[in-house]
């Protein structure tokens, strides 16, 4: 039977395990992929822990199948599927989960993968470069503009300062002394993290920054909100709407629809957009995969291999 890294219950690492699972089948609108690989992102540990996504309904059913993002190839498709046919290299996000062998999409956020594309750097693109995408196109700012990202070091921190520096903004971003080097690569100026990092920020853009995309949330945001002026260009992906609502901000309004796959996919096609994939498991380390996001202290982007699916 098809392998897959589950959680069984909320909590912490001790709840997850690999299991035998029947092979998923594709509802109306689905599509059955064989895992190629799969992104591994902090949503996944903290969906874990019992976190629950704006708009998730329902109650989880356990096991679940740890992982959001992942590239494969088609097996089968539901009900009323077009446009797809089974052999065809894909990715998306995975509605069953992505550390295992076969995993479900939905047709409304799967794209093609571009043959100019690796499995590994699709997988790494429907949640932390698509959310860098949509927060960076609702913050709209224009050219020459200057951005302020916090946990700018992150997968989706990378991402957004690729995407801005894409489009002629200039990035401050703020993030630990060891990924200094690493950001200045991508075009940012490097703002170290910790004590003082507000004022470290107001001497690297002594004008002041225009917008503002914080990745970390709690004091780091608000301390974030007050170096923009105007509020309507503060957005958030850590942190929950009703804290940066206060503030007068806005969560990054996320576009799950096959275009922004298009879009992101096209971006590291032309050299604008790299995934930094730093490092790569097999499924049989998917624990250690994401121990190495749950510790904070991931560059770029992990990803899991998976061989072909039996």
């Amino acid at each position: 039977m098809p392998k897959a890294y589950v959680f069984t219950r909320y909590g912490g690492p001790e709840t997850e395990a690999f299991v035998d699972l029947d092979r998923p089948v594709p509802g109306p609108g689905q599509l059955l992929i064989a895992v190629r690989a799969a992104g591994v992102n902090p949503v996944d540990w903290k969906l874990r822990t019992g976190y629950r996504r704006p708009g998730d309904t329902g109650e989880r059913v356990f096991p679940s199948v740890l992982g959001s993002e992942v590239a494969g190839v088609v097996e089968e498709m539901g009900e009323g599927v077009t446009g797809f046919a089974p052999g065809d290299e894909v990715f998306g996000a995975a509605v069953s989960g992505g550390y295992a062998e076969y995993a479900l999409l939905t047709t409304a956020f799967a794209a093609p993968k571009p043959a100019a594309l690796s499995f590994a750097e699709a997988a790494t693109l429907p949640v932390a470069a698509a959310t860098a995408y949509d927060g960076v196109h609702q913050l709209g700012l224009p050219a020459g503009a200057t951005l302020l990202v916090t946990g700018a070091g992150g997968g989706v921190g990378a991402a957004a300062v690729q995407i801005a520096r894409a489009l002629g903004v200039r990035v401050v971003g703020v993030a630990s002394e060891g990924k200094k080097e690493f950001l200045q690569a991508l075009g940012a100026v490097h703002v170290p993290s910790g004590p003082g990092w507000e004022e470290r920020v107001r001497a690297a853009a002594p004008e002041g920054v225009d917008g503002v995309y914080d990745l970390v949330g709690g004091e780091v945001l608000h301390r974030a909100a007050a170096l923009v002026t105007d509020r309507s260009k503060l957005i958030t992906a850590g942190a929950p709407a009703e804290e940066v609502e206060e503030l007068g901000g806005a969560r990054v309004a996320r576009v799950r629809e096959r275009a922004v796959l298009e879009a992101v996919a096209a971006l590291v096609v032309r050299g604008d957009l790299s995934p930094h994939i730093t490092r790569s498991f097999p499924l049989e380390q998917a624990g250690e995969a994401l121990r190495t996001v749950e510790d904070g202290h991931a560059q770029g982007k992990i990803v899991i291999e998976v061989g072909a699916a039996i």
